[in-house]
């Protein structure tokens, strides 16, 4: 097999190339997506037989949801990266996905408990679904607060994936816990394999906004990568020669 492919992702100058190729694609393809998401979700998807409009909140809720896990998995496999194979892009990308993910995690939390109120009657419960979603932030959180307590970067990349990885025991948790433990969280509204538990005109709109959370996330996650690795390679020649080259290309 030939790994030529993976070992270029642990050049800088060539992941900095190749971003800016996908970058405009992602960004295009999340506002595309999520304003017809939004607007098929919230304008034109019929009402919930039990209740009513309310359930609409999902065209947020899930995908904040899916993608605050989906983050974090990726985190895991990038600290697993920079551990067994000593990528610094891949803790470049592990630290930069940490603050979206953070915020992912917020808002399922935050329309989570509005979606609550009308529902279960209350804004916030223990149960074991929304518990785990709250360690999952505290996760978030100690990454982050590792990345920037740390002085050292080779010692900050070590804490940080070793807890990325430790961490990620927590998602099959948050997966399995509404058929482990008795909870007021519904199941999964879709599945990847079986039959969804809502019509069509309900669950494509909300992949829809799946997908552009997800494009939006690679879009931001790319900025923000390109971003430092910019400011880490600062005194590195193809750095100063890419910012020679936007400087000419703004005075003309």
């Amino acid at each position: 097999m030939n790994w030529t492919w993976f070992h270029k992702w642990g050049s800088p100058k060539w992941f900095y190339e190749m971003s800016g190729r996908w970058l405009p694609w992602l960004a295009v393809a999340a506002v595309l997506l999520l304003a017809v998401g939004l607007v098929w979700g919230l304008a034109y998807a019929p009402p919930e037989k039990y209740q009513g409009n309310s359930y609409r909140i999902i065209y947020i809720h899930v995908p904040a949801a899916f993608l605050a896990q989906s983050c974090y998995l990726m985190m895991a496999i990038a600290g697993a990266v920079g551990l067994i194979w000593k990528m610094k892009l891949a803790d470049v990308a592990l630290q930069q996905a940490a603050p979206i993910g953070a915020w992912m995690c917020f808002i399922a939390l935050v329309t989570g408990a509005i979606w609550g109120k009308p529902t279960w009657g209350t804004w916030w419960i223990w149960d074991a679904r929304l518990t785990s979603m709250l360690i999952l932030l505290f996760l978030y959180f100690g990454i982050i607060a590792l990345g920037n307590a740390i002085s050292n970067r080779d010692s900050a990349a070590k804490a940080c994936a070793v807890l990325a990885l430790v961490g990620a025991v927590n998602i099959p948790i948050i997966q399995k816990s509404v058929e482990w433990w008795n909870t007021l969280h519904q199941p999964a509204t879709f599945k990847i394999t079986g039959k969804a538990s809502m019509n069509a005109e309900m669950w494509l709109p909300l992949l829809i906004m799946v997908l552009g959370f997800y494009c939006f996330f690679g879009a931001v996650l790319l900025m923000r990568m390109r971003l430092e690795v910019l400011r880490r390679e600062a005194r590195a020649r193809w750095v100063k020669d890419e910012v020679a080259g936007l400087v000419k290309a703004g005075s003309k």
